[in-house]
């Protein structure tokens, strides 16, 4: 099991994702020793995407581009809360063959958190029999590590 202050947090657009990010900060700012990766996971483009003229360089760009902006103001608050700008890195992957859930504990894993941080959207469930849910999947694969819903 990872260090608990080896943190994961998967982050988006989303005013639940800088609601947990803000609690990350309230919890670990200021805590020597303390690391966090702000992760940004993606899905593969839809389905008629190529047939369209789709080119997915350009496709993953532009996601990486919005990402870059998520983690900008992610690593604002982070550092406001006390936490060393050193202490603080960011990826961005898309889910490739998998959901989005199993990309981000495929993630976790390789890094050895001890700590994933996510916001609940609250959606409904259609679209969480659709989509998943990150929530519902962390809480049934948090075996060897903590995981944080901020809600």
């Amino acid at each position: 099991m990872g260090k608990w202050y080896n943190i994961l947090v998967a982050v988006d657009a989303m005013e639940s994702s800088l609601t947990a990010v803000h609690y990350v900060g309230k919890v670990a700012g200021g805590i020597h020793g303390v690391s966090i990766c702000l992760l940004h996971v993606y899905p593969e483009p839809p389905p008629d995407f190529y047939v369209k003229g789709g080119i997915l360089e350009h496709y993953q760009d532009k996601r990486t581009s919005r990402a870059e902006r998520v983690f900008h103001h992610c690593t604002e608050i982070l550092i406001a809360a006390g936490i060393d700008k050193k202490a603080i890195c960011s990826t961005t992957q898309m889910a490739e063959g998998k959901t989005i859930s199993e990309t981000l504990l495929e993630v976790r894993r390789e890094g050895d958190f001890g700590t994933v941080v996510t916001g609940k959207r609250g959606v409904s469930k259609a679209e969480e029999f659709l989509f998943g849910s990150i929530s519902n999947a962390l809480a049934r694969h948090c075996q060897d590590f903590t995981a944080w819903i901020v809600g």
